[in-house]
């Protein structure tokens, strides 16, 4: 409980010196830099196909569409590993409460740098698609223990996260606190991964008996 509470802590510490140095404009030329990058790459010739990509990525990565994939998700392990069906559902809406709270927190602007091609309503910092992927993609692999299942969650983590620089509507700083702020929440809620394929080799059925496994 110590070190996932101190993993937590510790991105929290991240996300807060990112945000500072952020505000005093120590990021601006990075920032700046990379999505002027992203500017001309949208103007290019394969710029009109990448920008479908990237929106049909962020699109599957915001809010109505990840937890319609978190409702499909748990219906389908409910029947047969009932508490790690419920340790998905909470960790996912948990993260995005957090998420949500860190916004007003820091209630950051989105950059005007580009022109938006997304709409957007709330504040930028921390990135909500960032932290929000981070979180439920994270933990479908944890469930799965699977390197397969790791590498394929983390392209969609990255390509996720980078769809929001490319349209316009998050500093890459944004996306970086997302990453840390999911990662932290993870390192946390790993203590209560429930037992099954992929941990220990047993299937969780909610059993009696079953004790959940250690984050590792």
């Amino acid at each position: 409980m110590a070190k996932g509470a101190g993993a937590l802590v510790l991105a929290l510490f991240c996300v807060l010196g990112i945000a500072l140095v952020q505000r005093q404009g120590w990021l601006d030329g990075l920032n700046a830099g990379l999505m002027g990058m992203a500017g001309r790459a949208r103007d290019s010739g394969a710029g009109t196909a990448v920008t479908w990509i990237m929106q049909l990525a962020s699109a599957v990565g915001g809010t109505a569409a990840r937890f319609a994939l978190l409702v499909a998700c748990v219906i389908a392990l409910w029947g047969i590993a009932r508490r790690r069906a419920l340790w998905l559902l909470w960790v996912t809406v948990g993260g995005t409460l957090l998420n949500l709270s860190l916004k007003q927190v820091f209630a950051a602007p989105r950059p005007d740098l580009l022109p938006h091609l997304d709409l957007v309503r709330s504040y930028g910092f921390p990135s909500g698609h960032a932290a929000g992927n981070m979180i439920f993609f994270g933990a479908l692999a944890m469930l799965a223990g699977r390197r397969s299942v790791y590498v394929g969650m983390g392209l969609a983590i990255a390509l996720i996260g980078i769809s929001r620089v490319w349209l316009g509507v998050h500093w890459p700083s944004d996306v970086l606190a997302g990453w840390i702020e999911g990662l932290g929440w993870l390192a946390l809620c790993g203590i209560w991964l429930p037992a099954g394929r992929g941990v220990d080799g047993r299937m969780d059925a909610g059993a009696p008996g079953d004790e959940p496994a250690p984050f590792r």
